[in-house]
């Protein structure tokens, strides 16, 4: 089931904000340096109970960048940048995984792989193994997620990986992109703001 947005937020439930503290972040393969301030990331990426399209906690999805950009306005912060995403995914030692660099397991985030082909994104909040160490969640797989940043190219980068990645894709480090336009029932949003 795909859960997709066209309006505001209408009685949206309450964003659970997270803090992550202030950092370099030593960003992508190449490890440049990059500073970032203290943040408050959503819990979890944005849900149709957030935004008032429903009771359900599927993400939502079939977003283009710029409802994207809106939706997450409207909870009270903006799209992260993609160092500040990979910040809160791998932290100061720059986990391979949100949760650490253990191998990917089926309990600790949806992915394609070892047996496993999901067809849909699934409910939010239910990979807990699979949160980073301030409580995270669903950093890796289930919808990739847009970021403010700029592609090379055209389009915006987007992280995470989604139910139809496999566990390379959800590393901290990798880097997709998609055009601005583009509504993907893999693709959603999730906020941060600064304190």
């Amino acid at each position: 089931m795909t859960i997709t947005h066209t309006g505001p937020l209408v009685r949206p439930r309450s964003v659970r904000w997270i803090p992550v503290p202030a950092g370099t972040c030593l960003y992508g393969d190449a490890r440049k340096p990059r500073p970032v301030p203290d943040l408050l990331v959503a819990e979890t990426p944005l849900t149709a109970a957030h935004c008032g399209a429903g009771d359900t906690d599927l993400p939502i999805t079939g977003i283009s960048h710029g409802d994207a950009v809106g939706l997450a306005a409207e909870a009270g912060g903006r799209l992260p940048t993609s160092v500040e995403w990979e910040w809160i995914a791998a932290g100061p030692s720059r986990r391979l995984y949100p949760w650490g660099d253990e191998p990917w397991t089926p309990d600790r985030a949806l992915l394609t792989g070892a047996g496993q082909s999901p067809r849909a994104a699934q409910p939010v909040g239910r990979y807990p193994s699979g949160a980073t160490p301030q409580g995270v969640l669903d950093l890796a797989g289930n919808v990739w997620e847009w970021t403010a940043s700029t592609a090379m190219g055209l389009g915006k980068i987007i992280r995470g990986g989604s139910y139809a990645s496999p566990p390379l894709y959800a590393h901290t480090t990798f880097l997709n992109a998609a055009p601005v336009e583009r509504r993907s029932p893999g693709i959603s949003v999730r906020p941060v703001r600064t304190p």
